[in-house]
């Protein structure tokens, strides 16, 4: 397998935010994160010399068609607004697929939309990302199909990605009466809350907790917290979060190196 830093460095030197990947996995903690200096990819790519390479979607957005479970291209044949897609930068990926890569726009902020029509999601958010040739996944390469710069969308397409898909189900349609646990209800605190005001931190507490007790990432687990305390009426100041957070992660690393010693 080809060590590809080379690569890494000329895709840093143009303005974008490389992440190193194993098994479309990053190697490093990303999120929210700058992007890695030239010296960084120099470092990581010693230490892993076959990482492949993914581009975070911080100022480009991606139009991802598959064409496993569902053709995506036949989809976007199906399209009403199909002249929108103007021709941009693309490469094939290593399962058969093609992405098109896009300018985000100043005047207009673009959602991330997986499902966006049957076989094809767009790939958005500044923490999500994308493989790019020349790395592999199982042995299949990503190729880029041309030398295009990004095209900047029409504003009608990115109303048009924006737009929330029109559904029949109703949440009510489901009626689930088996046995509640305890992880449930922390799926469900995320959405209602912390409750009222006289609780919230314990609330908090036990949220932190439990998802930590429960081996989440201790950043996704900041995250999921922040969703709770900002769906809750009163929500805790972001001084008493970070307190209550810190307090519980301190507790946890003296649990788990207590475990440790007992085992």
């Amino acid at each position: 397998m080809e060590n590809l830093v080379n690569y890494a460095i000329a895709y840093a030197n143009h303005g974008f935010s490389v992440l190193p990947m194993v098994n479309k996995r990053p190697l490093i903690e990303f999120a929210d994160q700058p992007p890695l200096t030239v010296s960084e990819i120099k470092r990581i790519w010693k230490h892993n010399p076959f990482a492949q390479i993914a581009l975070r979607t911080i100022d480009f957005f991606v139009i991802d068609i598959d064409v496993h479970e569902v053709n995506g291209y036949e989809s976007l044949k199906k399209y009403q607004h199909k002249d929108l897609i103007i021709p941009t930068l693309a490469q094939r990926t290593g399962s058969g697929g093609e992405q098109l890569f896009y300018k985000k726009r100043n005047d207009i902020e673009i959602s991330q939309n997986i499902g966006w029509l049957p076989g094809v999601d767009i790939k958005a958010h500044i923490n999500n990302y994308v493989m790019v040739a020349p790395s592999q996944n199982h042995g299949n390469k990503y190729k880029w199909l041309n030398n295009r710069s990004m095209a900047t969308p029409a504003k009608e397409l990115l109303l048009e990605i924006n737009k929330d898909k029109p559904s029949d189900y109703k949440p009510e349609d489901l009626k689930f009466t088996g046995k509640r646990s305890t992880t449930t209800e922390l799926f469900e605190e995320i959405i209602n809350g912390l409750g009222e005001t006289g609780g919230r931190n314990n609330a908090l507490a036990s949220f932190i907790g439990g998802l930590l007790f429960r081996n989440v990432d201790a950043q996704i687990t900041y995250q999921l917290a922040k969703l709770a305390n900002e769906h809750t009426p009163k929500a805790l100041s972001a001084k008493e979060f970070d307190r209550t957070f810190e307090s519980m992660v301190k507790k946890e690393i003296k649990r788990r190196e207590q475990r440790k010693q007992w085992a």
